[in-house]
């Protein structure tokens, strides 16, 4: 990734100011996220940061007069339109890291805690954002709208991304027949979670798996998938049964593509303690019990390798920006960041690690912005 393809991708953003334009919005935009590289998170910091850093910074940009102030950079934030800096964003991403043939993106919801304002009777934003397994990378995201749910919120990020080839994984709130359909006009691949709010479907698929370890006809129907895991002192065994079977199934009428169901059987090992839990998916994959086991198990990724990362090395269900647009704005900017840290390879430490790394070397702040 090049910051030259983020002035590339944000230098057409609508400027909210009509008038006072002293600091140009696009020197603003990446003082914020070199900032926020660094480790900075409030306005006061980030000016800090930029007065710091001036005459580095004066190498790519203009700052006609000098480092914005914290307010000035804050009232900026709060009226800047989220979608714009979001369409740029989802557009930036595409360019410089394409979604490659078989990734397997993860849609998933997160909620940043500390974003309410009660004041004025606003709850904490939540974002559903997509994860490109294979890339390590955020496609996008889509906040969701105070007055609905994730369910119209997927529809909206899925319709930003370029799907061809890639298989798409989420959690049963979107397991719907038009979401279905989407993803596989798209010309792309899905295997979404049935869990018991949807009744009828996920107790047609659970009672059809029930007995699989007993009924050798219905298991001679399956493909069948075993691995074992062992580490930090637990064992983790993972079963997948798979089947293409799926003419009798009444409730998944409406899905379109769907080719497969299947049922995980997860079992943990620590000590003498087991805990056993039993999964069911509807998919439009052929029934590959070892394919199907692992698209599963990698929808996983955006929990410990998105939203994990946010809450730890960024403090997000800490951040208390609330006014008008600041916290979804921010929100967007905190995965400009994390696409930047984890695009850079050289550095083996963590995120957290790396931000430390950028605000006390420029050598390898220069690496994160031009050449992750």
């Amino acid at each position: 990734m090049d910051s030259r393809s983020i002035v590339d991708h944000f230098s057409d953003l609508p400027d909210p100011r009509e008038d006072n334009r002293r600091h140009l919005l696009l020197d603003i935009i990446v003082v914020v996220i070199c900032a926020s590289i660094c480790g900075a998170e409030k306005w006061e910091d980030i000016e800090a940061f930029g007065k710091s850093k001036e005459s580095w910074l004066r190498r790519f940009l203009r700052l006609p007069h000098g480092i914005p102030s914290h307010d000035t950079i804050a009232r900026v934030f709060s009226r800047l339109d989220p979608k714009a800096l979001n369409a740029r964003f989802v557009s930036w991403v595409a360019a410089v890291n394409p979604a490659s043939e078989q990734e397997i993106v993860n849609i998933d919801g997160k909620t940043a805690r500390r974003s309410h304002d009660r004041s004025n009777n606003k709850p904490a934003i939540h974002m559903v954002s997509a994860w490109a397994n294979q890339a390590g990378v955020t496609l996008g995201q889509q906040k969701v709208d105070e007055k609905s749910n994730e369910i119209t919120a997927i529809p909206e990020l899925l319709q930003m991304l370029e799907l061809r080839g890639c298989v798409v994984t989420i959690d049963a709130i979107g397991t719907q027949p038009a979401i279905a359909e989407q993803i596989v006009d798209a010309e792309a691949d899905y295997v979404l979670a049935l869990k018991a709010n949807k009744t009828s479907l996920h107790e047609e698929v659970k009672l059809y798996f029930d007995d699989i370890e007993g009924d050798r006809h219905t298991a001679a129907e399956c493909d069948y998938n075993k691995s074992v895991d062992t580490g930090h002192g637990r064992v983790e065994i993972r079963e997948c049964w798979a089947t293409e079977r799926i003419e009798w199934l009444q409730a998944a009428k409406g899905y379109k593509g769907l080719r497969s169901i299947c049922a995980v059987k997860s079992q943990r090992i620590i000590g003498e303690q087991t805990t056993t839990r039993w999964l069911y998916y509807v998919s439009s994959l052929p029934p590959q019990a070892e394919r199907l086991g692992r698209t599963i198990r990698a929808h996983w990724g955006i929990e410990n390798s998105l939203h994990w990362v946010l809450d730890v090395a960024f403090r997000e269900d800490e951040c208390r920006k609330r006014k008008d647009n600041s916290a979804e704005n921010f929100a967007i900017l905190r995965h400009i960041t994390l696409n930047l840290l984890k695009a850079e390879k050289s550095c083996k430490r963590s995120i957290a690690g790396k931000r430390l790394l950028a605000g006390w070397d420029t050598a390898y702040m220069e690496k994160v912005l031009f050449t992750g």
